[in-house]
Formats: C-alpha cells, structure tokens, sequence
C-alpha cells in the first residue's frame, strides 16, 4: 500500500496494461507478420522468402483496384441507408417508446440471435425470382418480366444494410436517449418549429452516436465478403472475396496480405476524412 500511495501516477498506467496487453498480442503482433508477408514473395510449393516485394502492392491495387472501389462504394451506400433507416426508429424509441423501450431495443438486436450465415441466407428467399418481393414488384410494374433481384448490386448492398443495422440503430440510440428534453422544449418555447429544433439541437447533441454507427458500420461492411458470395455473382464481388480466395483457395499468402493492408490504409483514410470533416473534437463539448 505504501509503494501505491507514492506511486499514484502509476494507477492509470495500471488500468490500461490489461487492454494494451490485448492489443499488442492480438493486433500489433498479426500486423506485424501480416506486414512481412505482404512483402514475402515465392509459392506455398518452394516456400516464401522475405525479399522486400513491394511489386505485391502495385500488382494488387492494379489488378483488384474495381474490387476495391466496388467495396467502397457498396459500404458507404449501405452506412447511407442504415443511417436513413435506424435514426428515425432510434428517435422515435428514444423519444416516444416509453415503458416499451426495453422491448423494442429487444427486436432491434433480435437478428443478432441468429447466425451470420443464417440471415444472409434468408435473404435468398426473400429476394428469390419467385419470392414475394419480386413477385409484388412485378404485379406494380417496377420490375420486367425477366427481372430480378437476387444475383444484382441491389441484393448485396441491402444484405449488408440489413446485416449491420444495429450497429448503426444502437448509438444513434444512446446519444438520442442522453439528450436533454428540455433543451429541445427551450427552442420551442423561443419560437423554434420543431424542424428548425430538431436541426439546431437534437441533431447535433446526437453526432456522437451518427459518428460511432457510421464507423461501426462502414468498417466491417468495406471488408464484407459473405453478401457479395450469397447474394450477388462475382460482378459483384468485393475486396473480401478477393482477400479470401487469394488466402484459402490459391495460397497466394503475399499479395492476400497486401490486399488487407490495402483495404485496411484505405478505410484509416476515409475515417481520418470523415472525422475531420464531422468535428470529431467539438463532439464531447
């Protein structure tokens, strides 16, 4: 106790050894071997030497750069349309859920009692040529006779919409749950309608809650490959069906690894981008 209390600066540092300890043995350390093997070169018959093959990234981003920028832009579509969707429904619980709130967060984590897998094969039948949905637009005219849904950029893009809701729907929800009613009632009682409310309050008390569901979304989603697999036809695989199939069907281990730290850089750049872009040092003020 004696060596603790001369030694308070030592307490934080105590608190995150447990954390720091986690990250550098299951971050650091595999970005590290991930790192020498993207500049491995060889073949998984003779073996792979380190040989400072940066050609591995050149070949890779000229090659899988439409697979990449189709990751991308699949991610960014499917954040867009989650955001559009679970802010009204986190505002709506938030804000007028009541004593029911407990339950509606319940169906809102529901999918997640179900496999990965299991969702994303549910949507094959539900986005099936014969399925309802197909079916329903066809009879309105939307969809052609020979239309379809499954097998189309469209299926992949709301298989992953679907798949990672939550993590949009859930901190939108605590940031609108932590906003002060009664600064919302002051705009109003200053005259404020309740659009021009909702947009000078509500929704920049509620930024830190867009900024954790836009990340938690878009980063996962840009290294999706199970949707494009399930859902679309390899016109529209993504840059984790590339990952995968250089990794565990070729053997190509060096440019597998320098396809993920591609995608990886990729991502950390757009982050930094948005974040700058969104304030990120005013959201805690």
């Amino acid at each position: 106790m004696g060596f603790l209390h001369r030694h308070r600066w030592l307490t934080p540092y105590g608190l995150l050894a447990a954390g720091l300890g986690w990250l550098a043995v299951f971050f650091v350390v595999p970005m590290y071997y991930l790192a020498a093997t993207s500049l491995k070169s060889g073949d998984i018959d003779f073996g792979y030497a380190f040989t400072w093959a940066w050609g591995n990234y050149a070949h890779a981003l000229g090659r899988y750069q439409e697979q990449l920028l189709r990751s991308l832009e699949y991610a960014g579509i499917a954040t867009l349309a989650a955001f559009l969707i679970s802010y009204p429904l986190a505002y709506w619980i938030a804000f007028r859920g009541g004593r029911w709130k407990n339950v509606l967060l319940l169906l809102v984590i529901a999918p997640f009692f179900v496999t990965y897998l299991i969702r994303t094969l549910a949507w094959q039948t539900i986005l099936a040529d014969d399925g309802p949905v197909a079916g329903f637009l066809r009879t309105i005219g939307v969809l052609g006779a020979d239309g379809r849904l499954l097998a189309t950029s469209f299926a992949v893009v709301a298989g992953i919409t679907y798949n990672f809701l939550p993590f949009m729907a859930l901190p939108l929800y605590a940031s609108l749950e932590q906003v002060d009613k009664r600064l919302v009632e002051a705009a109003e009682d200053l005259y404020a309608s309740r659009p021009v409310a909702f947009f000078k309050v509500t929704f920049p008390l509620s930024l830190p809650g867009v900024f954790a569901g836009t990340m938690l979304t878009f980063i996962p989603a840009a290294g999706d490959f199970i949707n494009a697999q399930l859902l679309g036809t390899p016109q529209q695989a993504m840059i984790g069906n590339v990952i995968q199939s250089r990794f565990l069907v070729l053997n190509d281990y060096p440019e597998a690894s320098a396809l993920s730290l591609v995608l990886m850089l990729a991502i950390v750049g757009i982050v930094v981008v948005y974040a700058r872009a969104l304030g990120t040092e005013r959201l805690g003020t």
